[in-house]
C-alpha cells in the first residue's frame, strides 16, 4: 500500500478507470481530475460511498483543475498517472481527426504531470493513441520507458471476444495478439492466436480469420456508431487499469502496449504497439514475438506510418 494513482479526465473512460483502480484495493489513493467544475469531486464522493458495499478502503479524491494548472497539486507524488483527457470520437471520425485538438490538451496535462509527479509512470489513452503517447513523452521529458500507451490490450481483448463469440467457446480458452498501431495499421497476429492451445487456423478458414481481423481493427468505430455520442469505455478502462496494476505490483507481466521500440524487430525510434514486460518503472523491456514474414512486414509498415505522424508531434 502507500501508492497513489491519478486519472486525468473524468469522462466515462476516466471515471470507470478510477472506479476499477479503487476496487482493486491496492492503492491508498486514487485521484480523479477534470476541468468541469465539481464533476470529479461529485464522482469521488459517489465512489467513496460505494466502499462499504464493495468492501474496499482506497480513498478516491476528486479535483477540478484550471486552465493554468490550478488544482494539479492534488496529483503530487503520484506513482502512476493515467491520461484520458481529450475529446472522444463522433460517428464517422477517425482517431486521427482528433490530433490537433487533443494534442493541446495532452501537452498541457503532461507538463503539469512533470511538475507535480516527476517520478510517475504515465499511461496515455487519449486518441490518436500512438501520437499522443509520443507527445506525452516529449512534453514530460520523462525517460521513454516511463511513458506508454494503452492500445494493444484493448485490441487484443476485442479480437479475443470476436473469436470466442464466433466459435461459441469461453473467452478464457482464446488467446489472441495484435501489434502495430491503434488504428488503420493495426497488425493482428493470427500465428499467435490459439483456442485451447491449438492454432486458430485449425478452427477457422483464413478468410473468416481475416473477417474477424477487420472487425477488430474497426472495433472502436463499431461502438461509436452504435452509441452515436461518445466512445467505448468499459473495455478500454479495464485495459488501462490492468496496465496500472502491473506497474503498481511491479509484476513484470507481458502485455501488449504502445511502447518505445529501439531496435526490436529491426525497428527503431518510434512508439509502437508491441508486447512488453511491465513493472514499477513502466516498460522493463520489449518482448519480441516470433512473427511470420507477412506479420513482420505489416509491423514495419505500421512503424513507418506512425513514425511519419509522430514526426509532426513536436510542433503541436
Amino acid at each position: 500500500m502507500g501508492k497513489k494513482v491519478t486519472v486525468v479526465g473524468a469522462g466515462f473512460y476516466g471515471s470507470t478507470t478510477a472506479q476499477r483502480l479503487a476496487e482493486y484495493d491496492i492503492f491508498d489513493t486514487v485521484v480523479l481530475t477534470d476541468i468541469v467544475e465539481g464533476k470529479p469531486e461529485g464522482l469521488a464522493l459517489d465512489m467513496n460511498q460505494s466502499r462499504a458495499v464493495e468492501g474496499f478502503e482506497t480513498k478516491v479524491v476528486g479535483q477540478t483543475t484550471g486552465p493554468s494548472g490550478e488544482g494539479y497539486e492534488a496529483i503530487e507524488g503520484s506513482d502512476i498517472v493515467v491520461i484520458t483527457a481529450g475529446l472522444p470520437r463522433k460517428p464517422g471520425m477517425s482517431r486521427m481527426d482528433l490530433l490537433g485538438v487533443n494534442a493541446k490538451i495532452v501537452r498541457q496535462v503532461a507538463e503539469n504531470v512533470a511538475k507535480y509527479a516527476p517520478n510517475a509512470v504515465v499511461i496515455v489513452v487519449s486518441n490518436p493513441l500512438d501520437e499522443m503517447t509520443a507527445l506525452a513523452q516529449l512534453a514530460t521529458g520523462f525517460p521513454k520507458n516511463r511513458v506508454m500507451g494503452q492500445a494493444g490490450m484493448l485490441d487484443t481483448a476485442r479480437f479475443t471476444n470476436n473469436v470466442a463469440e464466433t466459435l461459441a467457446v469461453p473467452v478464457g480458452s482464446v488467446k489472441t495478439l495484435t501489434l502495430g498501431s491503434h488504428g488503420d495499421t493495426m497488425v493482428p497476429v493470427p500465428s499467435a492466436c490459439t483456442v485451447n492451445g491449438k492454432p486458430l487456423s485449425e478452427f477457422l478458414p483464413a478468410e473468416k480469420i481475416e473477417e474477424l481481423v477487420v472487425r477488430t481493427r474497426n472495433g472502436g468505430a463499431e461502438v461509436v456508431a452504435l452509441l452515436k455520442t461518445g466512445s467505448a469505455y468499459y473495455a478500454p478502462s479495464a485495459a488501462a487499469a490492468r496496465m496500472a496494476r502491473a506497474v503498481a505490483e511491479d509484476s513484470g507481466a507481458v502485455l501488449p502496449v504502445c511502447a518505445w521500440v529501439d531496435g526490436e524487430y529491426g525497428i527503431a525510434g518510434v512508439y509502437l504497439g508491441v508486447e512488453a514486460s511491465i513493472g514499477a518503472n513502466g516498460v522493463n523491456r520489449v518482448v519480441e514475438t516470433e512473427l511470420t514474414d507477412t506479420e513482420l512486414a505489416g509491423l514495419k509498415e505500421a512503424a513507418e506510418a506512425v513514425r511519419a505522424k509522430q514526426a509532426d508531434i513536436a510542433s503541436l
